[in-house]
C-alpha cells in the first residue's frame, strides 16, 4: 500500500505535468488527449512516483558525470509539498505555454529522457512542441542540449512517438541556430518519409519539418539527393501531402544553387498532368510557383547537354520544348481562381 505522503506527491506531480500538457492544447496540431500525463506502477507496493522520474528527483540509472542526463538531472523534479504546489500555481496563472519557465523545460527534458511509457513520451512531446510555439523557449531547449534529446526519438519504435517528435522539431526549427542543430537529422527525416506509408502523419510531420529547414539555404546541400523522392510525392500523394511537398520544393527551387540537380532529377511522367483545372486550386498556386522558378533558371553548358540526352528529367518532362505544359498553361487561363490564373500569366510570361 503507498503512504499518504506518496500519495499528496503524485497527486501534486500529475497535476503539475497534466497542466504543463494542458497548456498549450489549443496550438493546432498539438492538442492534448484528457486524462493522467502519467500513470503511476501498481508493483512491489510503488512509491507513487511517474514512471521513470523519482520522488527526490534521482533517476533510476547510473548517471554519468557530463552526460545529458547529468546535466537535466540538476533539478528536482519533485521537492516539497508547498513548491510543487507553487510551481503548479505559476503554470496555472500563465495561461499559456509561453510562460513556462527554464526550470519546467528541464523538467520536461528530463521526464522524456527517463519515461518507459509510449503514452507519457508522446504527451511530453506534445508539451514541448507547444512550448518551442515561442522564441525564448526554442533557445531554452537547444542551451539544455535538449535537441539532440528530442531527435534521438526519431528512431523511436512507436510511429505516434515518431510523430510528435517531429512536430516538437518542427517547431524548435523555426530558429535559425536550431536549424544548424538540426540539420544533421535531415537523412533521417528523409528516410523515416520514404519508409511510412503514403499519406500518413508520419510521412505529413516529416514534411513539415522539412519546410522549415528548406525556408533557409543553409540546409539545402542535405536535400540534394531527396528531390526525386518529393517529385514522386507529388503523384501518388493526397492533396494536404501534395501541398507540403510542393512548399519544400518551392523552398528549394528558389535557391539558384540547387536548380541543377533539381532539373536533372528522375521525375515521373504524370507529373505535367498535374497542370489541370481539375486540380485543387492550393495545389496548382504552388504547381506553378515551382513551376515559374523552374522557367526562371538558364541551364549551364554542361547540364544542357546532360539534359539534352535525357527523356524521363524533369527538365523534359516540363521545361523542354517538346513538353506539353506549355499547352496545358493556355487552358489554365480560364481557371475560375482569379490567383491561379494570375500565376498562370506569370509563368507565361
Amino acid at each position: 500500500m503507498v503512504d499518504s505522503g506518496g500519495v499528496s506527491r503524485l497527486g501534486h506531480m500529475k497535476a503539475l505535468l497534466g497542466v504543463l500538457a494542458g497548456a498549450g492544447a489549443s496550438y493546432g496540431i498539438y492538442k492534448l488527449v484528457t486524462g493522467e500525463v502519467f500513470q503511476r506502477k501498481q508493483k512491489g507496493g510503488g512509491s507513487g512516483r511517474p514512471p521513470g522520474c523519482s520522488v527526490q528527483g534521482q533517476v533510476q540509472e547510473t548517471v554519468q558525470p557530463g552526460s545529458l542526463l547529468a546535466k537535466l538531472s540538476g533539478l528536482d523534479v519533485v521537492r516539497t509539498k508547498g513548491a510543487v504546489v507553487r510551481d503548479v500555481q505559476e503554470v496555472i496563472d500563465s495561461k499559456s505555454p509561453g510562460n513556462l519557465k527554464p526550470e519546467n523545460i528541464k523538467m520536461l527534458l528530463w521526464c522524456l529522457q527517463t519515461s518507459s511509457e509510449q503514452t507519457d513520451r508522446c504527451r511530453v512531446l506534445v508539451t514541448l512542441g507547444n512550448a518551442a510555439a515561442f522564441s525564448a523557449h526554442q533557445d531554452a531547449v537547444r542551451e539544455l542540449g535538449g535537441l539532440t534529446l528530442i531527435a534521438r526519438y526519431l528512431s523511436d519504435p512507436a510511429a505516434d512517438v515518431r510523430v510528435q517528435t517531429l512536430n516538437a522539431l518542427n517547431n524548435l526549427s523555426m530558429n535559425l541556430k536550431n536549424q544548424d542543430v538540426l540539420k544533421v537529422y535531415i537523412p533521417q527525416v528523409l528516410e523515416l518519409i520514404e519508409t511510412s506509408p503514403v499519406n500518413s502523419n508520419l510521412q505529413l510531420a516529416a514534411l513539415r519539418l522539412l519546410t522549415n529547414l528548406s525556408a533557409a539555404d543553409v540546409c539545402h546541400n542535405l536535400l540534394r539527393d531527396s528531390i526525386r523522392l518529393l517529385l514522386s510525392l507529388l503523384v501518388v500523394s493526397s492533396q494536404v501531402l501534395q501541398i507540403q511537398t510542393l512548399k519544400v520544393l518551392v523552398n528549394l527551387s528558389s535557391n539558384p544553387d540547387m536548380m541543377d540537380d533539381i532539373v536533372q532529377a528522375t521525375v515521373p511522367a504524370s507529373v505535367v498532368l498535374l497542370f489541370d483545372l481539375q486540380t485543387a486550386p492550393a495545389v496548382l498556386q504552388r504547381l506553378l510557383a515551382f513551376a515559374g522558378n523552374l522557367k526562371a533558371w538558364t541551364p549551364s553548358s554542361p547540364v544542357a547537354a546532360e539534359l539534352r540526352s535525357r527523356q524521363d528529367c524533369l527538365y523534359r518532362v516540363l521545361l523542354d520544348p517538346s513538353s506539353t505544359l506549355h499547352s496545358r498553361l493556355v487552358q489554365l487561363l480560364a481557371h475560375p481562381d482569379q490567383d491561379v490564373r494570375a500565376h498562370v500569366a506569370h509563368v507565361l510570361l
